[in-house]
């Protein structure tokens, strides 16, 4: 599923060691006779060696999940498939999900393959499949409310989300607030005096960004320390993952897989997903706190629908693998100890999600430590 790293062998890292051994004494014998322009010469290179390291992009540890389209199928009106979908954007912000991918439970979807990104805002099909409507509804609640009528065009999906609770997640930003990023929309009128684009950032007056953009177009905006909008420099227009660079969590994105095999084949992050976590009644039972996840660099948490994932596996022919335990590294069993004969996807991934957050933390801090250089580390 994901690339293992190819160990290296003992003896290069030896070797490694004694070349660096050597020159060390070489420095300190360089200074002691009063040469000093080889020691210094490698220091500069150095210098500017960590200088190119840290303006280069950040790769963030990243976490998604998998939930199955057939939920909102099974909802018997409107108004309740909208309150489980409201339910599931707080549950992956309130845990700060980077990536929630919606499949549908079968080998192929002409349903879904007829919404598509590109015309779903334009549909007003009320049949259109729990997939589609669920990936709709995750996006729009993830959209801060001021971009919202920009970006999406009135559905009959969208019907009773005004009654949803706001996910009041870090970048949805009101007026009066003032945030090192925003996101906005490009618009359609030119930026005054200027060659770049005027996008509207959610604030009192709109923006000018140093790039050329069609109209419509969602960005994120570095807006600095400056709360002078009237000034001449134009702002930047930057990666949607560079404020989580700093620490900042910046809501999820939305990605539809037609089959489950297709959530691990179609990965969006370069290398793909380096662990797999299944949840299931029938999966191991361990303590969170027992549990030591692997360092990762994109983890997946899938959970499945009314049959479970089994049901999911077996009716994917793109799985060569028919038992759940060959597909995913780890498959676990997060409530153990239930009252209930059932529990409903939604409950299971605030209660996965629980489960899962002190074990993922634990292993972030891992990769942490190891990214830091070896002086901090406390290494001799």
């Amino acid at each position: 599923m994901g690339k293992k790293k190819k160990r290296g062998g003992l003896e290069p890292e030896l070797k490694e060691a004694a070349t660096g051994e050597n020159h060390e004494s070489q420095n300190e014998l360089s200074l002691a006779n009063g040469d000093s322009s080889s020691y210094d010469n490698k220091k500069k290179k150095k210098s500017k060696r960590d200088q190119l390291n840290d303006d280069a992009p950040i790769e963030v540890p990243t976490v998604s999940v998998a939930v199955p389209g057939s939920i909102i199928d099974n909802t018997q009106s409107l108004e309740l498939a909208t309150r489980l979908a409201g339910q599931i954007a707080r549950a992956v912000t309130i845990f700060r999900i980077d990536e929630v991918v919606v499949f549908d439970n079968k080998s192929s979807s002409d349903n879904y393959s007829r919404s598509s990104a590109a015309n779903r805002s334009n549909r007003s099909d009320e049949n259109e499949s729990g997939a589609a409507f669920l990936v709709r509804l995750l996006e729009y609640l993830e959209t801060p409310q001021y971009l919202r009528k920009a970006l999406f065009s009135m559905h009959s999906s969208l019907r009773f989300v005004g009654m949803l609770p706001p996910l009041d997640a870090p970048h949805h930003l009101r007026k009066h607030e003032w945030a090192p990023f925003r996101e906005g929309v490009t618009l359609k009128e030119n930026a005054p005096n200027s060659v770049g684009t005027l996008v509207d950032v959610g604030l009192n007056k709109n923006v000018v960004v140093d790039q050329v953009l069609d109209p419509g177009v969602r960005v994120t905006v570095a807006m600095g320390t400056s709360r002078n909008l009237d000034a001449d420099s134009p702002h930047q227009v930057v990666p949607p993952s560079k404020p989580k660079e700093s620490g900042m969590y910046w809501g999820y994105k939305v990605r539809y897989a037609p089959n489950i095999s297709s959530v691990f084949k179609n990965c969006s992050y370069k290398g793909g997903y380096d662990h797999l976590i299944g949840t299931s009644e029938h999966g191991d039972i361990v303590n969170s706190s027992d549990l030591t996840l692997p360092t990762f660099r994109h983890l997946l948490i899938a959970f499945g629908g009314l049959a479970g994932l089994e049901e999911s596996i077996e009716e994917d022919d793109g799985l060569k693998q028919k038992n759940a335990r060959e597909v995913f590294h780890s498959y676990f069993n997060t409530c153990p100890h239930q009252g209930s004969r059932t529990i409903r996807t939604e409950e299971a991934i605030f209660i996965s999600l629980q489960y899962f957050q002190e074990p993922i933390s634990r292993a972030l801090r891992r990769v942490e430590y190891k990214s830091k250089p070896e002086d901090e580390c406390g290494a001799g």
